[in-house]
C-alpha cells in the first residue's frame, strides 16, 4: 500500500474525552474515527486492518480446535428472552425496539437464545453431539456511560460460542479445550494476560473464568501468584489481600486487569427453559448441556495498545500490526533515494509477500514522516535516505528504536539481481527477529 493513496488522518492533537493511551492513539493514529459523543466509532482502513488480522488469528485458533463459525442474526426477536427469562432481569442495556408491524426486537449484546434457537431446530439426536459453534458478530450494549474508546463503547465487535453436550462432564472437557485455545489466541497477539477465577454476572452458570489484559489502566482488580498460574478477580477472592499466601506458597499481590475473554458453564440454563432437547441413548428426552465462551474483539485493539505504547504512539504487536513494514523514502525528489525505495517495495511485496506500507508522499518532510511512523506503531521502518549515496539504508524497530544498517554497492545497485539481494537480506533478517 502507498501512504500517498491511505486514508489515514492523523492527528497531534490528543481528544477532549481520550484519558487512555489506546483511545488517544487509535483517533490520533487514524486508525478509529469518533461518532458524536454517542460511544459508537468508525473504523477507518488501518483500524479495520487491524481489527481484520486479530480476527484471522481469533478464527484460525477456533477452527483448528474444532469450532464450526455461523453468523447470526444482529436483530434477535423478544420473546426468545422472553422464553429464557433474562428479558426482564438484563436491564436498560439492552435496546428494545418494535419493528413497524409492532413486533418486539432487540439489538443482541449476546447470543445464548438465539444460538439455542439455531441448535434446537436442527440437532435432535445424541449423535449430533458435541457441537461447538461461533461467531464474530457485531453486538450491542446500552451502556450508561459509554468512555474509554474501544474499550467501553456501545457497538462492538464479540466472538461469542456456545458449545452443547450430552454430559456435565463432556462440557468440561470442552471448557478445558476452549481455555487452552484462548491462552494460544492470546500469546500469539502478543499479550501479557492471566486467567482469573470470575463471577459469572448476567451469563450466568456456576463456572467462569475471565482473560485478563494486565495494565494499570484496567477497570477490574485481580490478583495473581507470580510463582504460579493462580489469578482470581477480588470480587471472587473478596478476603484476599496483597501478600497473602498462595496455594502454592508463593506470595500473591494485587493489580488491575482488562476483561478481554470470558467463558462460562452454563449447564442447562438456557437448553432447559427454552426446550434444546436431544433424544439420548435409550431415546429419552433430555436437555443440551452447554457451555459458552466470549472475546471482545474490538476491545483487544484497545488492550493490545494498552500493553504496548510509548510517549511518541503504538507498538502494535507483530500479529496486530497493519503492517508488517514500512519502507521511509526520506526525500522523493532524490532519484536514488525513489528509484531504490520503489523497486525495494515491490520486491519486498510482490516477490517476498510481506505486506508492506510505502511512504511515497511528496509534501511531508522526513522529520513528519518519521512522527507518522512512531505514531502509528508498525514493527519496522526501513529508511532509503541520505546513506543510499554511501551504500547504506536503515532498518528501525519501532519497540526499542534500535538500528540496524543493510550494505550494497552503489555503483551497481541498479542491477536488477542486487536490488533482489537487497531485499532478501531485509526479508531475512525480518523473519529472524
Amino acid at each position: 500500500m502507498r501512504y500517498s493513496k491511505l486514508l489515514v488522518p492523523t492527528s497531534k492533537e490528543v481528544p477532549n474525552d481520550a484519558t487512555l493511551a489506546s483511545h488517544i492513539y487509535l483517533i490520533r493514529g487514524g486508525f478509529i474515527q469518533s461518532v458524536g459523543d454517542s460511544g459508537l466509532y468508525n473504523l477507518l482502513p488501518l483500524g479495520k486492518k487491524v481489527l481484520d488480522r486479530v480476527r484471522a488469528v481469533v478464527k484460525e485458533e477456533l477452527d483448528n480446535a474444532g469450532c464450526q463459525e455461523v453468523a447470526l442474526s444482529f436483530v434477535t426477536p423478544t420473546s426468545l428472552w422472553e422464553e429464557s427469562g433474562r428479558a426482564g432481569e438484563y436491564g436498560k442495556e439492552l435496546l428494545r425496539f418494535k419493528d413497524r408491524k409492532e413486533n418486539d426486537y432487540v439489538l443482541s449484546p449476546t447470543n445464548e437464545e438465539a444460538m439455542v434457537n439455531l441448535v434446537r431446530q436442527t440437532v435432535k439426536s445424541y449423535k449430533q453431539l458435541p457441537l461447538n459453534l461461533y461467531q464474530i458478530n457485531l453486538k450491542f450494549r446500552d451502556e450508561i456511560r459509554p468512555r474509554f474508546g474501544l474499550m467501553r463503547g456501545r457497538e462492538f465487535l464479540m466472538k461469542d460460542g456456545y458449545s452443547f453436550h450430552i454430559s456435565f462432564e463432556d462440557m468440561q472437557r470442552e471448557f478445558a479445550q476452549m481455555e487452552e485455545t484462548y491462552k494460544k489466541i492470546f500469546t500469539r497477539l502478543g499479550l501479557d494476560f492471566r486467567v482469573v477465577q470470575a463471577d459469572s454476572g448476567q451469563i450466568g452458570g456456576d463456572g467462569s473464568k475471565e482473560f485478563m489484559i494486565l495494565a494499570d489502566s484496567g477497570e477490574d482488580d485481580i490478583v495473581v501468584c507470580d510463582a504460579c498460574d493462580y489469578g482470581a478477580n477480588v470480587e471472587v477472592a473478596q478476603e484476599t489481600k496483597e501478600g497473602d499466601l498462595c496455594q502454592c506458597g508463593a506470595p500473591l499481590r494485587l493489580t488491575k486487569g482488562i476483561e478481554a475473554g470470558h467463558i462460562f458453564q452454563l449447564g442447562t440454563k438456557y437448553s432447559e427453559p427454552l426446550g434444546a432437547n436431544f433424544l439420548d441413548e435409550n431415546g429419552k428426552s433430555v436437555p443440551m448441556v452447554m457451555g459458552t465462551y466470549g472475546i471482545g474483539v474490538s476491545r483487544l485493539l484497545a488492550g493490545i495498545i494498552e500493553q504496548n505504547h510509548d510517549d511518541k504512539g503504538c507498538t502494535w504487536t507483530k500479529e496486530s500490526a497493519p503492517f508488517e513494514l514500512e519502507i521511509i523514502i526520506a526525500n522523493t525528489k532524490n532519484e536514488a533515494q525513489l528509484t531504490l525505495g520503489e523497486n525495494l517495495y515491490r520486491k519486498l511485496g510482490t516477490v517476498r509477500h510481506i505486506d508492506v506500507l510505502l511512504d511515497d508522499r511528496t509534501k511531508e518532510r522526513f522529520g513528519s514522516k518519521m512522527k507518522d511512523f512512531e505514531l502509528l506503531g508498525i514493527p519496522y521502518a526501513l529508511v532509503i535516505g541520505k546513506g543510499v549515496d554511501e551504500g547504506k539504508i536503515e532498518l528501525i524497530d519501532r519497540k526499542t528504536m534500535e538500528k540496524k544498517e543493510f550494505h550494497f554497492d552503489p555503483e551497481t545497485i541498479n542491477l536488477f539481481a542486487n536490488y533482489d539481494a537487497l531485499a532478501g537480506a531485509v526479508y531475512q533478517y525480518l523473519k529472524e527477529v
